[in-house]
């Protein structure tokens, strides 16, 4: 993995690797004396992304436990919608475990904290290092406890955030407006906490969506589960982007 330290070094290595579909590297945010691990995957249309016309930006996080690596049927489905994606790797190394006892969402509360800060912090740099994508107008998925990141950070009201999709993320409540577009993709095995997901009144009122896939399991929403799961997500994904409503989705 590359460590990319400065800006200037980070725009020039993407730059000159614009073919590439995936540039992995670090990016490092000085004032936390983070690297954070991060993937870039490209659009398909890559070529088409300019200044005159931006193309979409997607933060893809992943659950507690596995690596940014672990999503590429995610990242493939959105590159293939004209997203760039930037998959990115939350827990370093000395950062503290995720809580296991007490009120999880007091206990787990600084994690999501530090992890909303990542974000925020990569929609600023990356920005100015990356042209030709929509970094104002941002779409946030994210699986677990990368989803319970992402609704942090979308209720804390940044304008820039317009999107968020989770996978079964189950403690942080997701935004409830109509400034930010919500898809929840629900496994069956375990239910989200009291709140965290729009009731069917909300949904109505948000143009919020909730999706539950049956007989889905948690632990299987990555690259290393099931086909027959991660091709009924990437149904989904598509459909949501297709503009379908949420009545096909939950039939589909």
């Amino acid at each position: 993995m590359k460590f990319l330290k400065g800006f200037g070094v980070v725009a020039a290595c993407w730059l000159s690797t614009a073919a590439a579909d995936v540039q992995p590297a670090s990016v490092y945010d000085k004032a936390r004396d983070r690297a954070i691990p991060v993937e870039i995957t490209y659009p398909k249309s890559q070529a088409q992304c300019s200044e005159q016309a931006l193309c979409p930006v997607a933060f893809l996080g992943a659950g507690y436990g596995m690596s940014h690596t672990d999503y590429t049927f995610l990242s493939k489905v959105l590159n293939k919608h004209g997203y760039l994606v930037v998959a990115i790797g939350h827990e370093l190394p000395g950062d503290p475990s995720l809580s296991v006892s007490g009120n999880l969402f007091e206990t787990r509360s600084e994690n999501w904290q530090r992890g909303a800060k990542t974000l925020a912090f990569l929609h600023e740099e990356l920005q100015h290092s990356i042209t030709g994508y929509d970094f104002n107008n941002l779409t946030l998925v994210g699986h677990s406890n990368g989803g319970d990141i992402s609704a942090w950070l979308g209720n804390e009201g940044k304008p820039y955030v317009k999107q968020i999709i989770t996978l079964d993320h189950r403690r942080v409540p997701l935004p409830k407006t109509k400034d930010i577009k919500v898809l929840s993709i629900r496994a069956s095995d375990f239910p989200a906490d009291s709140g965290v997901l729009p009731s069917e009144a909300e949904q109505v009122e948000f143009g919020s969506c909730v999706v539950t896939i049956p007989k889905a399991r948690h632990n299987d929403i990555s690259d290393l589960g099931p086909g027959w799961l991660k091709d009924k997500i990437t149904q989904l994904v598509r459909l949501h982007f297709d503009g379908k409503p949420c009545s096909q989705l939950q039939k589909a």
